[in-house]
Parts: structure tokens; C-alpha cells; sequence
């Protein structure tokens, strides 16, 4: 079965085309530029250099087009005719109070996507786009949406209800609703794995820290808090995302400038953050190297960062009661020793000690790695989200008729023994130039590693060169 995943964004498509029986990734792109204008797909399959193709893609049913013929291309496509795609997901931001999983595409699906218009203006829209622009081209086929908001729904009211007018709520549906959902269920799933233990007998603070920031306070398995709000603006300080501060410092710049809301909230969205404090910078990596060099507002943004992190973990450990362990993923949970270190300092207190020596060492996006210290009560994993894995199991386990909400459904990367074959030939690759990375994976997953090498040839070539394992 092949299952082909859409992301559609304001501006782009990401895809990813999946062979569930051999459990392989078969390719993975984007189109780029969509309605702007000089359109290009970075079109990629392992084993293969990446193939750029120009195309303009005035909108997302020509981008989803693209994408088909470039799967299909005589030169670098993958598949033959789109007869063997066996179902499509796509990426829903926000799925209101309705949803709580992942559903067969309907009308009314669609329907209740649109009236969510007001909810997600920047997300919802393109996603809608996309899905009714495939069902067009792909039309033979089951269509599944799966949404970024679906595990939050397990939040208590007092978690999600704001101290404003009630009927807001009741007539707008203004409310905590939480983003990243798909990737933090990923995570959460699998640092279960990792403690062994029953996922509904884990208390977790997972932390997805990219471009956009959320922390997530899991409490029996299930989603009790998190910091992005009504819209991914609260909680956390992004890339160009404010976060959590006094609104009245809006209305009042608002009165000073003569903004208007429009200009507000492009302002609170795109211009804030890092980007807001350093003036020039939103990647991490350009944050920390700026630093380095001494740049005072680029210390300072780290310093903001790493403090608004810190007390998110400080609250939720102390509303979950006790905490099992802290998960970093995403692109700078993963990568960023500089980010982990300096939210996890002095919280000894707490019962977290994490290894600096270990934390230096953490830099991958493929291998779950554990930094915890000695004598933490708290267990410190980095675990490399996998969004596109939650995307196809969701919609072959719907097309097979065995799917459910996660509370009454078991994921099959929730087994011990489950790797990513992708992931473990480029760790191998990486342990070759830095053989300590493998001292410091997870004990299960390096378990489930080397049971994988001792069945695929080209693992177990790459790990007999690593110095550690001659």
C-alpha cells in the first residue's frame, strides 16, 4: 500500500510518498512559491541527489499537479501511474472542538474545516485547497485528514477555558485549543518506549522547539496542558512569534503608531521573537554563532528563549504532580545543545539533572538519545519527531477499518523493536565521524538498532565501521 501525505501551507505543498508494506520512504519534496510567483520543487529520493524543478504554481490544484508528475517523471519518479497511490492524508491545522482523530475526508468534513476559517485564516484555507484539489486529480482513492489540534482534545476545561467573557466561548469558540499535535503525540508514544512503561502510566513535558514552540504536559498518556493558545501565538517565544505578553502593550502600540489590527497581528506573528529581539535572525544556529561573537541582543534572545522554556517545564511538573521525563524534539529540541542546557539549568531542585558532556554530544535528527544525569530523578530523552509516520499509519489503519482515538488504539512504532531504516543508515554514517553519539542512545532503541543490523546487509556494514563497534 502506498499512502501519499499533503501538507498544503499558504504557499507551499510538502509530500511525502510512503510504501507501508516494505515500510519504506519512497520520496519526499516541496513546492515552493506557490501563488507568489518562480515556483520550484526540491523533489528528493533516497539514494539519489535532489532534483529542482521550475514550474509556476499560480495555485495549489497546479502545485498538487506538479507533485503528481513528478512522481510519475520517466527520470526521477518513483511510481509508474498514480493507479498504485492507495490513499492520500492531508495535514488539517485546526480541527476545532469536533475532531479528536483523524477522519475520512466527506462533504461535511469539508464543510466543518470552512466554518474553522475564522479559527485558522492563514492555515485553514490552503489545507481546504489542497484536499479538494487532490480529491480532483486522485479521485479513486480514500482521502484522510489528519489534525494538529486532535490530541489536545483530552485538555480539562480549566486547561482550556480563558478567564474571559463565557460567552465568547460559547458563540465563537474562543477557547485553548494547542498546535503540533500530531508531533507530539509521536513523541510522547515513544518516550513510553523508551521508560517501559504503559503509555497511560507516563507523566511527560515534551518540548517541540522549531520556528514555532510547544510545550506539552502529558499527563496519564494524554494531552492535559499545552502553551500554544487560540492560535499559535501563545506560550513560547518563536522565531518571529511574540508569545506570551501583556496585551495591553498591543492596543497601546496600536494607538501609538496608528496600527490597525491587520498590521497588529502580522507584527505579534511575523515581525516578533527572536526575530523581534535580534533584529535579524530567526534560526537558532545563526542565534548561538551570533552570540559567540558577542552580540548583546543575540545572548539576550537566547537567554529569553531558554527562561520562558525553563518555567513552562517548572509549571507543568509542578501540575502534573510528577514527571517521568522532559522530551526536546523538532528542529532546535533536536539539534540545539545550547537551547537544552540553558532551560534545564538549576532546575536540580525539581529532581532534573541532565549530563552537559551528553547534551554536547546530542546533535542528530536520527536517533533517540538519552542525556539524563546521574542521580536525575527525571529521565532526559531527544527524540526525533516523525509526523509523516503518525500521518500513515492513520490513514491505512482508517482505510482497513482498525482505527480509533490513541486512547483505544496502538501505534506500531509503539513497539520495542521498532526502527526507522532511513534514520538508522544515516546514525550509522554519523557514529562513523563520531562514535560517542552511539554511547548515548536510548538503551531500547539501541537495542531495537543493533537487532536491525543484524538483518540488513547495509546497516550491518555501516555499524562494523563504527570505532566503537569493532
Amino acid at each position: 500500500m502506498l499512502v501519499l501525505s499533503l501538507n498544503c501551507g499558504s504557499s507551499s505543498v510538502k509530500y511525502r510518498l510512503y510504501d507501508w508494506d516494505r515500510k519504506a520512504t519512497l520520496t519526499t519534496g516541496v513546492v515552493e512559491r506557490v501563488t507568489i510567483g518562480d515556483s520550484l520543487c526540491t523533489h528528493e529520493v533516497p539514494g539519489r541527489e535532489p532534483v529542482k524543478i521550475e514550474h509556476d504554481c499560480p495555485d495549489h490544484r497546479e502545485a498538487i499537479k506538479l507533485v503528481l508528475e513528478v512522481l510519475q517523471h520517466p527520470d526521477y519518479g518513483v511510481i509508474s501511474d498514480l493507479s498504485t497511490i492507495s490513499a492520500v492524508g492531508h495535514r488539517v491545522v485546526h480541527g476545532g472542538e469536533r475532531f479528536a482523530k483523524s477522519v475520512m475526508i466527506t462533504e461535511e468534513v469539508i464543510a466543518a474545516f470552512k466554518k474553522l476559517y475564522d479559527l485558522a485564516p492563514l492555515h485553514n484555507p490552503p489545507n481546504v485547497l489542497g484536499i479538494e484539489a487532490a480529491q480532483e486529480l486522485i479521485p479513486a482513492v480514500p482521502h484522510v485528514a489528519i489534525m494538529d489540534t486532535a490530541w489536545h482534545q483530552t485538555m480539562p476545561s480549566h486547561a482550556y477555558i480563558y478567564a474571559l467573557p463565557y460567552e465568547w466561548y460559547e458563540r465563537y469558540g474562543i477557547r485553548r485549543y494547542g498546535f503540533h499535535g500530531t508531533s507530539l503525540l509521536y513523541v510522547a508514544k515513544r518516550a513510553a518506549v523508551l521508560l517501559e512503561k504503559d503509555p497511560f502510566e507516563c507523566n511527560l513535558v515534551t518540548c517541540h522547539i522549531g520556528n514555532g514552540v510547544s510545550l506539552n504536559a502529558v499527563k496519564n498518556g494524554v494531552s492535559y496542558d499545552t502553551s500554544m493558545g487560540f492560535t499559535p501565538l501563545e506560550g513560547m517565544v518563536m522565531g518571529t512569534r511574540a508569545g506570551d505578553h501583556d496585551a495591553a502593550i498591543d492596543f497601546y502600540i496600536m494607538q501609538k503608531e496608528a496600527r490597525t489590527p491587520k498590521e497588529m497581528n502580522s507584527i505579534l506573528n511575523k515581525r516578533s521573537g527572536i526575530l523581534g529581539i535580534t533584529g535579524k535572525y530567526t534560526d537558532r544556529r545563526d542565534v548561538v554563532e551570533a552570540a559567540r561573537r558577542g552580540e548583546k541582543r543575540a545572548e539576550l534572545a537566547i537567554e529569553i528563549e531558554s527562561y520562558r522554556i525553563k518555567k513552562y517545564i517548572g509549571a507543568y511538573t509542578f501540575a502534573l504532580g510528577r514527571i517521568d521525563a522532559i522530551v526536546f524534539t523538532a528542529g532546535v529540541g533536536e539539534l540545539s545543545d545550547t537551547i537544552r542546557a540553558k532551560s534545564l539549568d538549576g532546575l536540580h531542585h525539581l529532581g532534573i539533572r541532565y549530563d552537559e558532556e551528553k547534551n554536547r554530544l546530542a546533535r542528530t535528527r536520527h536517533a533517540e538519545l538519552e542525556i539524563t544525569g546521574q542521580g536525575s530523578k527525571v529521565r532526559i530523552f531527544v527524540i526525533p519527531t516523525d509526523e509523516e509516520r503518525v500521518f500513515a499509519e492513520d490513514v491505512v489503519a482508517l482505510v482497513e477499518g482498525k482505527y480509533d482515538i490513541h486512547t483505544n488504539f496502538t501505534y506500531r512504532f509503539q513497539s520495542p523493536d521498532y526502527t526507522n531504516t532511513l534514520r538508522n543508515l544515516e546514525f550509522a554514517k554519523e557514529c562513523q565521524e563520531n562514535p560517542r553519539l552511539f554511547d548515548i542512545m536510548a538503551p531500547v532503541a539501541r537495542k531495537a538498532f543493533l537487532k536491525e543490523a543484524e538483518r540488513n546487509e547495509e546497516l550491518r556494514r555501516l555499524v562494523a565501521k563504527i570505532p566503537t563497534r569493532r
